[in-house]
């Protein structure tokens, strides 16, 4: 009788690649599938998986756990959603390569860019790397709770090669470019999955200035693309201009796919504002490169790509009033405690926001246009509930209207503003760039906007609005969306070792209760280095999560397994499957 290290039984088994399940056992050992079907082997673990669904492991693309995985084995909150592997150094932000004297200018970046705290990343980041490769080093020496890949961002590269003269508008030389070829190959070779950068103009430090990235012509993208082609490998991922014309950005990124000869992945959302077919424009394109033999996808958010205000988060109306601002580092009970004086009060509502950074200030005058939650999640709120709307209704400026609701539990209320994939407040955007054969679900953002943003939880959402919630005319079928959250996003990033259940691959696996299945509000907790805070939202119905055929979380909870490695490059197929003991 075969011996095995953990069997799972009587699951409805989805392979991940889009066909119809199958009421099958599952064997695992040393870390991969070993067996499906019928299985009448022996091993010191079985679960029952009766009534639940098992899949494969998820695959995000897009997080930014670039500094989260260098003082955290948790990678929360994507451990709490199905997630085994992730793929961070997105949007050409990230901390190497980096030479001492050049770390402050990345923090302020990250900072800026995706919401860290810079207190947060002074005390959490050990800095025991410079290049890349030692980066790569650094990271090979921990364990985590999933797999982690890594990608070469930018701007750090940017920084790396032209010092302060990356943060101002000179341009490179051509031995820059040649420097920058050269060391995104040496990236890619020594295990970097592919390169990232960012045209988005709102990626700003929180002081208002550009990312360095920012500046960058063609010729320094090209010079990028061209490290790929050395290298032979790797993926090319770009956040192109969200207002710029969608067809001449997307020339440029064909472009330079054709340069590299390699895959480019790009993200794709309904802007709120500016030219209403722009994302149609976009697909268009994508369709006809795809025709002509390119590989380029887009990555594409299940719902609006929102942002949360709150007294305990990054952003709230009175976030930048000077008044506020003098109190902000306070405990929040005490900001609370204050803020109900009627003194302070009126202070504050006769001030205006003052900041250095226009997108802080645009940002905080949009808190008009969110929606309050409360026991359960929104993210398809109705008109009529919006802020402005119910404090014109009220007899009130948004100010007064939303004073009392920001003191209100504590201080704990958290508000919704769902921004892009949202224009005619409805989701028909979003179906239908989910459905474009050339689109992968991503954008999920983990470890990143710790203070304002909680998309994470894309994978659960995906699940139950698309695939279980859905109009039976809208709906995706089930194996169709689980393919979209492993094979799919696996294959864009090369880890083709993952992804799928087949024997010889990979052992990582979700056990989930489809029915009782959905993600709860997000909640604020105080448990970063130096006491900072982020958002994280659990979710219910995932039975067990299992990585390299441990499992590391059992309804919710970890269970403190940490088979998470560095994955180093792309991955191929395993050519044989694990040995058996007689």
């Amino acid at each position: 009788m075969a011996h095995y290290d953990l069997i799972i039984r009587n699951g409805t088994v989805h392979d991940g690649l889009g066909n119809e399940p199958r009421q099958v056992d599952i064997a695992i050992k040393e870390g991969r599938i070993a067996a499906i079907g019928s299985i009448q082997g022996e091993a010191p673990r079985t679960l029952d998986a009766r009534g639940l669904l098992v899949t494969p492991g998820f695959v995000d693309v897009h997080t930014h756990y670039d500094g989260q995985s260098t003082w955290e084995q948790r990678l929360a909150p994507s451990c709490f959603h199905g997630v085994t592997s992730v793929v961070m150094g997105n949007c050409g932000v990230g901390f190497a390569p980096c030479k001492p004297d050049q770390r402050d200018m990345l923090v302020k970046v990250m900072e800026g860019v995706e919401d860290v705290p810079e207190v947060v990343m002074t005390e959490g980041l050990p800095w025991n790397w410079e290049t890349f490769p030692q980066y790569l080093d650094a990271l090979d020496a921990r364990r985590y709770d999933m797999d982690i890949a890594a990608q070469l961002p930018h701007s750090a590269l940017r920084v790396y090669v032209m010092g302060e003269r990356a943060a101002t508008h000179e341009p490179p030389t051509e031995h820059d470019l040649q420097r920058m070829r050269e060391l995104t190959r040496e990236a890619i070779e020594a295990g970097a999955l592919g390169v990232t950068t960012s045209r988005n103009m709102l990626h700003r430090t929180k002081a208002g200035e550009l990312a360095p990235s920012l500046f960058s012509e063609e010729a320094e993208l090209g010079a990028l693309a061209q490290g790929l082609k050395d290298a032979g490998k790797g993926v090319m991922q770009i956040i192109p201009a969200p207002m710029g014309d969608a067809e001449s950005e997307f020339a440029l990124m064909r472009r330079l796919a054709e340069q590299s000869g390699r895959p480019l992945s790009y993200s794709l959302i309904q802007m709120p504002a500016g030219d209403p077919q722009a994302w149609k424009k976009s697909l268009n394109a994508l369709a006809q490169a795809a025709n002509d033999g390119l590989e380029m996808r887009a990555q594409v958010a299940p719902r609006p790509v929102g942002m949360f205000y709150g007294l305990d988060l990054s952003f709230h109306p009175f976030a930048y009033h000077p008044t506020y601002k003098a109190m902000r580092d306070l405990p929040l009970a005490d900001r609370v405690q204050r803020m109900k004086d009627p003194h302070v009060r009126a202070q504050l509502l006769s001030e205006q926001a003052e900041d250095t950074n226009p997108v802080n200030l645009k940002t905080v005058k949009a808190f008009q246009f969110a929606y309050a939650w409360h026991n359960e999640p929104n993210y398809e709120p109705k008109p009529e509930q919006r802020m402005d709307r119910l404090a014109e209704a009220a007899g009130l400026s948004i100010e007064d209207y939303a004073y009392d609701l920001l003191l209100a539990n504590g201080g704990t209320g958290i508000f919704y503003l769902p921004g892009a994939n949202y224009r005619d407040g409805n989701l028909n955007a979003v179906r239908e760039m989910l459905g474009h054969p050339q689109s992968v679900v991503g954008l999920a953002d983990g470890g990143a906007h710790y203070g304002m943003i909680c998309d994470a939880s894309f994978p659960t959402f995906f699940l139950t609005r698309w695939a279980r919630d859905a109009a039976p005319a809208e709906r995706i079928a089930l194996p169709k969306a689980i393919a979209a959250l492993t094979s799919e996003p696996a294959q864009l990033a090369g880890l083709l070792d993952r992804g799928r259940i087949e024997v010889g691959l990979k052992a990582d696996l979700n056990l989930i209760d489809f029915d009782r299945l959905k993600v709860n509000v997000p909640t604020v907790a105080h448990d970063l280095p130096a006491g900072g805070r982020r958002l994280s939202q659990t979710a219910e119905g995932y039975v067990a999560t299992i990585v390299s055929g441990e499992i590391t979380y059992q309804n919710g909870q970890p269970t403190g397994a940490l088979p998470g490695k560095l994955v180093r490059g792309p991955q191929s197929v395993p050519t044989q499957a694990p040995a058996l003991e007689a």
